[in-house]
């Protein structure tokens, strides 16, 4: 197994790195910026120029000798009402395209809890649930295996030892999940046969029982 990382240098992104690592698999980072990138990310992480908005046609080639993609992109807040599409859509587009082309085994995408909710608070950001729900759609109809990941309100605390709980999708409407058990989330799934092609939804819970990934993962129904 060999990863691609798009979004590396993300707060979701980083962790996912680590923990990639941390199950000895090699990764290649997609990154803008490889001086930037460098003093966020271990040194044994291979790094990538390109970006997957303006830059679509390196994807394919960067992706080259990868066999799993990961996504953690996502729109930063601003005042340009095209972000989140360009972002959250057509550049998870181009990254499902070039993987299909690159023939990986398996895509794992990083959305949200509650893209079902067109009238959603979080749609005022530019329709951000609205084109990572498309962007879902997408992957599902692009013949790849994939898992895809809909995490609660993401909090930065690796520390918080909170059960993780995961529910179908469109069955979880709030919570909130430390960034670090997302990462392990779509880490475990690449090698879980019970993840894949499942949209699964993340929350913390204090009150839940402990389970392993993949008692999680068998236990949401296809």
């Amino acid at each position: 197994m060999k990863a691609f990382v798009a979004g590396a240098t993300g707060e979701t992104g980083a962790r996912l790195v680590a923990h990639l690592l941390r199950r000895n698999i090699p990764t290649v980072a997609l990154v803008r910026d490889k001086d930037i990138a460098r003093t966020k990310l271990p040194p044994e992480v291979t790094l990538v120029q390109g970006d997957v908005v303006s830059d679509a046609a390196s994807l394919s080639q960067a992706m080259m000798g990868c066999t799993v993609v990961l996504c953690a992109t996502g729109a930063r807040p601003s005042f340009d009402p095209s972000g989140p599409y360009q972002v959250d859509y057509q550049g998870t587009k181009n990254l499902v395209d070039a993987a299909r082309l690159a023939s990986v085994d398996h895509f794992v995408m990083v959305s949200s809890l509650c893209v079902s909710k067109f009238f959603h608070p979080l749609n005022l950001f530019w329709l951000v649930l609205y084109w990572k729900k498309l962007a879902e759609e997408y992957l599902q109809a692009s013949g790849l295996t994939y898992t895809i990941v809909r995490p609660g309100g993401l909090k930065n605390d690796d520390l918080d030892s909170r059960p993780l709980v995961m529910a179908p999708a469109d069955t979880l409407f709030e919570g909130n999940v430390p960034r670090l058990k997302v990462a392990e989330t779509c880490v475990e799934a690449l090698f879980l046969p019970s993840a894949r092609d499942k949209i699964v939804e993340i929350v913390a819970q204090s009150q839940a029982s402990p389970k392993s990934f993949a008692d999680l993962f068998t236990g949401v129904a296809s």
